[in-house]
This record gives structure tokens, sequence and C-alpha cells, in this order.
């Protein structure tokens, strides 16, 4: 039964997320104390404590979404004796979480993520000054409908499809004006719902080139090594082992679309029937069963869900 591990990216971030974990497994709280040393800065207590705005910033959300998916991976190999290699055909994960697919895979260690992910958030933050940018999520409307709502939205300002998540749930990304244009412009075309989201920049658009520079400087520095098993890139939707090649997706994924409804499909044509959420919340296993009819998926986050797990699975 070919299985994929996938991660959740920014949104799925919640205080107390992790805690438990912490709580009930030593590989668990192992992962967090590498992620606060390698940050030299205690972010789990912000992860479990708050404020949520604090967790909310993108620079603590990044790192704090991996810390909880590695911290759940570790627990599953330790518990369940999953082994990626041989358990899985694919990892991939949403945005920051594509770095948590490749942390799990061994392309990068822990520590290593935990930094890049601080530099990525701040980066990311930091590329345009608040206000000027914005998010939308468009309902009801497919890639190429979303595509061209924010092409005629544009109008010389940039706007374009950041997220392209599957069941027809597409967010839009650039200057504010362009996209409350684009909102206004769903809405005639027969968007069942668009909205604007709670932000703090508008990701996944050309306005992000600072943060691409900052993280094609800090990935130049970093070691990768292939990973274990392929990871389904956001940029291509398809499956890469090469470090070179990976280290070039990640800066692209910066400003590019994460593709994630063409990834899940791509690993369900490859045969994959099983997803495992690994990390905070559900958000992805909701979108898989827009995207791939027949398969299943399964959130492993908490301690109750490691459990489920270990009883599905037999071990």
């Amino acid at each position: 039964m070919p299985v994929a591990f996938v991660f959740p990216g920014q949104g799925s971030q919640a205080v107390g997320m992790g805690k438990a974990l912490a709580e009930a497994f030593a590989p668990a709280r192992a992962v967090f104390e590498e992620v606060d040393a390698a940050l030299g800065e205690k972010l789990t207590a912000i992860m479990w404590e708050g404020p949520a705005d604090r967790l909310t910033l993108t620079e603590n959300a990044q790192p704090a979404l991996m810390a909880v998916s590695l911290a759940a991976m570790r627990v599953l190999e330790a518990e369940a004796g999953i082994d990626l290699k041989r358990d899985a055909q694919f990892v991939a994960g949403h945005s920051l979480g594509e770095y948590s697919a490749l942390a799990a895979a061994g392309a990068f260690t822990i520590t290593d993520t935990a930094r890049l992910l601080r530099i990525r958030g701040r980066a990311m933050q930091q590329a345009v000054p608040v206000g000027t940018g914005a998010m939308a999520a468009l309902l009801g409307l497919d890639f190429e409908a979303a595509s061209a709502v924010a092409a005629e939205a544009a109008q010389g300002e940039v706007c374009q499809a950041a997220n392209d998540n599957g069941g027809g749930q597409v967010v839009v990304s650039g200057n504010k004006s362009a996209v409350e244009r684009a909102v206004e412009i769903a809405k005639g075309k027969g968007a069942r719902r668009a909205m604007l989201l709670p932000v703090s920049a508008p990701f996944h658009c050309a306005l992000m080139r600072p943060a691409a520079d900052a993280m094609a400087e800090a990935l130049a520095k970093t070691n990768i090594k292939p990973p274990v098993v392929p990871v389904v890139a956001n940029v291509l939707a398809q499956p890469i082992s090469d470090p070179q090649d990976i280290a070039r997706r990640l800066v692209e994924q910066v400003t590019g679309t994460v593709r994630w409804r063409e990834c899940v499909a791509t690993m369900a044509g490859q045969g994959v029937t099983t997803f495992y959420e690994v990390g905070a919340g559900k958000v992805l296993t909701g979108l898989l069963k827009r995207i791939a009819e027949g398969a299943t998926g399964m959130a492993v986050g908490t301690p109750d869900d490691v459990a489920a797990f270990k009883a599905a699975r037999g071990a």
C-alpha cells in the first residue's frame, strides 16, 4: 500500500501545539530542545504559552510548525517503527512544510532547518512594508479561472495565484489594491466566496523577491543531502532528490505558486492511496479528500493520533 507523508504550512499553528507530544515522548522533547538551541531562544515557550499573536508572527510560526512536524515524525519512528526510506513513496509539504518534509527525509538537519525557517520568516515579513500587500482566498473557482482573475486585477501591479490548494480553493497574492480588485472581480465571475485573509505579508508572489534572494544566500551555505525518499516540490509538482535542485526549487518557491493540488495528484497518480499529515492541525487532510478520489488521509500530531496510527498499521 503506497503511502506518502505530508507536512502542513502556515495557518495550522495554535498555542499549545506539540506540548502533549513533548510531555509523552522523549524523542519529541529532544526535537523541541534542538530547535530552541538552534535559535538561541525558547521558541517552545511561545508555542505552548503564547500569546497567539507572537506565535503567528511569520518568523516564529515557520520554525514552530516545523518543530511540531519533526517531533511527531521522530515519535512515529520510535513508537511505530516508521522508516521513511522503507515505508514511504514520497514526502511533500505545503510551503514551509516543504522544509519539514526535507528535514524528515534527512536532506537537512533539524538545526539547519530551524535556522533556515527563521531567516525565511523574517525575510518574507520584511520584503514588503506592512499594509502594502495582501492575500485573498477565492473559493469555487478553478486554478485557471482564478489566475485569469488575478491577471485582470493586476492593472500594472502584482497580483498572482499564490496557492492552488485544490477543491476549488485558490489564494491570490500581491499589492493590496490589486488583491482587493481580485476579490470583487472573482465575485462577478461566479466565485462562491472571495475574502481577504488575515496574513501579515503577500507570500508566494513577485513582491517576495528580496526574501528569495535571502534564501538563495542562506541555502548556498547549507549542507543539503539527498533525501532518503523523493520530495515532491511545490513549484514543480514533481519529485526531486538532487541537492542542487532542492536548493534551486526552494528559492523559486518564495515567489512561485504552491502547486499543492498538482503535488497531491502527482503522488496519487504514482499509486499513493494513503496520506499521513504529520504535525499541527488537519488542513492538508481536509484538502486531500477533495483532490484525490478514494485516497485516505490521517493527521498525526498528538499522542492520541500516534496511538491511532499504530492501531491502524498494526504496529
